[in-house]
């Protein structure tokens, strides 16, 4: 199956920070959930995309966060800048790649103004969260295209097997 797969989970340095999310070396999943996600990499078809920086952030960047929920969205970097339409480009390419190769499901980074599918921050930088989508993972899914996080690769796992 082909699945779109933030960047940053694979390892990739592309968190606003310079850092990564990988997966496979963070401490808190346990090995059998390592092993899965690396299990999914190596027999599935992957396409890494870091929304933001496919829509012209940097690395390292100012850390942002959305402030309307609604259109028009609105997204701020913490000095007060906005980046909204980086992330809407970056939101477009990943859509592209999606429907340019008949891509059904994403495993997107948890809690990103990007990628977060069942939370983000509130917008305040306090390190709220809201029940709100990312801007990637609401257009992807409302382009009928799959979201699932990182902590959700047990259910990533499961809709694989009962799409293939």
């Amino acid at each position: 199956m082909k699945i779109l797969v933030s960047s940053c989970l694979l390892g990739e340095d592309t968190r606003y920070d310079g850092a990564n999310s990988s997966v496979a070396l963070n401490p808190r999943f346990r090995f059998a959930q390592k092993e899965l996600f690396m299990d999914i990499m190596c027999e599935n078809e992957i396409f890494s995309i870091c929304p933001e920086v496919a829509g012209g952030l940097g690395v390292p960047r100012n850390k942002a966060e959305i402030q309307s929920h609604k259109k028009p969205f609105l997204v701020l970097d913490e000095k007060q800048n906005d980046v909204t339409i980086n992330f809407l480009l970056g939101a477009k390419k990943a859509l592209d790649i999606c429907l340019g190769n008949g891509i059904k499901v994403a495993l997107l980074k948890s809690k990103s103004p990007s990628c977060g599918n069942k939370q983000v921050y509130d917008g305040t930088f306090l390190g709220n969260l809201i029940d709100e989508k990312g801007l990637t993972a609401r257009l992807l899914e409302e382009n009928s295209i799959k979201v699932f996080n990182e902590y959700e690769i047990e259910e990533l796992n499961k809709f694989i097997k009962d799409n293939k």
